[in-house]
């Protein structure tokens, strides 16, 4: 970084599992509380920050330009210009990236960048065949065309498409975002049990974590309008184990596959905020910073292999910055899926694959898993796309600091073949 980028604080809602219905918050709801949350208790006024960057990958059609909604909800004023970007599962982590590269130009000194997704109410749209059908159907003026257009109805137009699946999906390789899990894991030889035993690892992590109180620094509890409280992570299984993951079926390779629901992500419903903030910021605001970010990384390959996109944009940084695996104190990858993390793990130790994709000598080596999301990760939290990017920097910040750990490396995968990485400071 030619200067330095300062987080200052952030604040994220709890993460909560669809119950395959629409959920209580829409996702400007769940921005709009944690934001107004996190800026109610800084020394600055909302009217003051130069701009807000909101990550979403599936805003509805009334929030399109969300980041401008949830910034106006969230009273920050006429003036201040609030815009949204889309990364897929990286969605907050450009909108951090943006904020860092807008106060590195001089545009910007203070930023809420953060993300958010409402998954449980990803929309059911209409067949082409059912849209041409109405297209017809509005056409016709007069009863017979009404009859005539009735007589080539189909039952099978009302069918709907998922529109969740859809965006899971691949468009350059067919494939959904779970089948290329399975794809790493086969070329890893990473079988069920390791997947299972993983994945409850990540429910025990998550509960304990609960249990010790380690998010409550991070959530903002909601309120919905029947008075129901949320005041932490729901997706979360205190009793799962691996036996009891092994009775699951595969969910993407039903004959083959090894991925199930349970060693997958959740889907789920959630925001985080980050506020970044310079030098001039800091001292002008009288601000205490909790971090600093020291570098960032954006990485591609290919779209049918994207759960190694960490192993990807997070090498490049520990080059450049003279690092080895153990040098980082703590680790986030974004648990998308057990056999993607692991995949990872596996990628870094396998001296081939170091050398043809990462173009090193050697491999880099074992990551200590003690130090790997120590806390839990998405599999039990949940990773509503746009959000988790947020989340993970911002828990491990706060992990860096509850252990008294300096450095910290924020990774996670994205669908279409990328990885995002930033490389956080305690200060």
């Amino acid at each position: 970084m030619k200067q330095a980028i300062y987080i200052v604080d952030g604040a994220r809602t709890p993460f909560l599992k669809s119950r395959n219905v629409p959920g209580p918050f829409a996702a400007a709801d769940l921005a709009t509380a944690a934001g107004a949350a996190l800026l109610a208790r800084q020394p600055f006024r909302p009217d003051q920050l130069d701009e807000v960057i909101l990550g979403c990958a599936s805003p509805s059609p009334d929030e399109v330009n969300i980041g401008r909604v949830v910034a106006l909800r969230m009273g920050c004023g006429l003036g201040v210009p609030g815009w949204t970007v889309m990364r897929n599962c990286a969605s907050g982590m450009q909108a951090i990236d943006s904020g860092i590269n807008n106060i590195l130009a001089g545009r910007s000194q203070l930023v809420l960048a953060g993300g958010v997704d409402a998954l449980s109410r990803a929309p059911l749209l209409f067949s082409d065949a059912m849209v041409r059908w109405l297209s017809g159907w509005y056409q016709t003026k007069s009863v017979g065309q009404k009859l005539a257009a009735l007589r080539q109805f189909k039952l099978g137009y009302l069918a709907p498409v998922i529109g969740l699946m859809k965006g899971l999906t691949d468009p350059i390789v067919g494939q959904l975002m779970g089948q290329t899990a399975e794809n790493i894991a086969f070329k890893f030889g990473i079988n069920r049990r390791k997947m299972d035993e993983f994945a409850a690892r990540s429910h025990q992590r998550v509960s304990a974590a609960q249990k010790a109180s380690h998010f409550t620094q991070e959530i903002v509890p909601l309120i919905d309008e029947k008075g129901n409280v949320y005041a932490e992570d729901d997706g979360v299984r205190h009793d799962s184990t691996a036996d009891g993951l092994a009775k699951l079926k595969p969910f993407f390779d039903k004959k083959y596959g090894y991925v199930t629901a349970g060693n997958s992500s959740q889907i789920t419903d959630g925001a985080a905020w980050l506020i970044l903030a310079s030098e001039e910021a800091v001292q002008k605001y009288g601000l205490k910073p909790i971090g600093k970010i020291v570098d960032t990384q954006w990485a591609g390959l290919a779209p049918d292999q994207m759960g190694l996109g960490p192993v990807h944009a997070s090498t490049p940084i520990l080059q450049r910055n003279g690092l080895g695996l153990g040098d980082i104190d703590t680790w986030e990858i974004n648990e998308a899926f057990a056999a993607q993390v692991l995949a990872c793990i596996e990628a870094w130790k396998d001296a081939a694959y170091c050398k043809e994709h990462l173009g090193l000598d050697a491999p880099l080596g074992a990551l200590d898993e003690n130090k790997l999301n120590v806390d839990g990760g998405a599999v039990a939290l949940g990773h509503p796309v746009g959000a988790s990017g947020a989340r993970i920097v911002l828990h491990a910040l706060h992990q860096l600091r509850r252990t008294g750990g300096k450095r910290a490396m924020a990774t996670i995968c994205i669908g279409g073949g990328q990885g995002g990485a930033v490389l956080v400071e305690t200060v």
